[in-house]
C-alpha cells in the first residue's frame, strides 16, 4: 500500500448524502416531473456516478490494484477486492452505465417520468460509503 488520500475519499463520502437526499426527494414526487425535476434528477446521477467512480480510482491508485480499462471496471476491481456487496456492485454498474448517455449524450436523454434508479440508489450509495470505510478501516490494520 502507498498513500491513501483519505482526505478526498472522505471529500466525496461525505457530499453522498446530500446527493442521497436529493434522490430520495426525487422519488417521493408523487406528479409528474417539470423539467426542472428531470434536470435535478440528472444532475443528482451524474453526481453520484463521479463521487462514486472518483472514490474507486483513489482505493485503486492507494492499495496499487490492478488499472482499470473503463469506469465500469473501476467498480469490477473493488468488487473483486470485496470492498462492497454484490447487490451494491449491480446497482452501482447500472448508475455508471448511465455516465456517457449523461455526459455525452444528454441531448439524447429521455425525459421521462423518475428513473429507475431512483428506488435503490439511495441505499445502494450508502452501503458502497459504509463499506468503503469499513474497507480502509480494515486495511489500516
Amino acid at each position: 500500500m502507498y498513500y491513501v488520500n483519505h482526505e478526498q475519499i472522505d471529500l466525496r463520502l461525505n457530499f453522498l448524502p446530500v446527493v442521497v437526499s436529493a434522490l430520495r426527494e426525487l422519488e417521493r414526487k408523487e406528479s409528474g416531473f417539470t423539467m426542472l425535476d428531470h434536470f435535478a434528477q440528472e444532475r443528482a446521477l451524474h453526481l453520484a456516478i463521479e463521487a462514486v467512480t472518483d472514490v474507486g480510482s483513489y482505493m485503486i491508485d492507494a492499495f496499487i490494484m490492478r488499472d482499470p480499462s473503463s469506469y465500469e471496471d473501476i467498480l469490477s476491481i473493488l468488487q473483486d477486492e470485496k470492498v462492497y456487496t454484490d447487490e451494491v456492485y449491480h446497482t452501482l454498474t447500472a448508475l455508471v452505465k448511465l455516465r456517457r448517455p449523461l455526459v455525452q449524450e444528454f441531448f439524447e436523454w429521455e425525459r421521462v417520468g423518475k428513473h429507475e434508479l431512483l428506488k435503490e440508489l439511495p441505499d445502494a450509495l450508502e452501503d458502497f460509503a459504509d463499506s468503503v470505510r469499513s474497507y480502509l478501516e480494515k486495511e489500516k490494520a
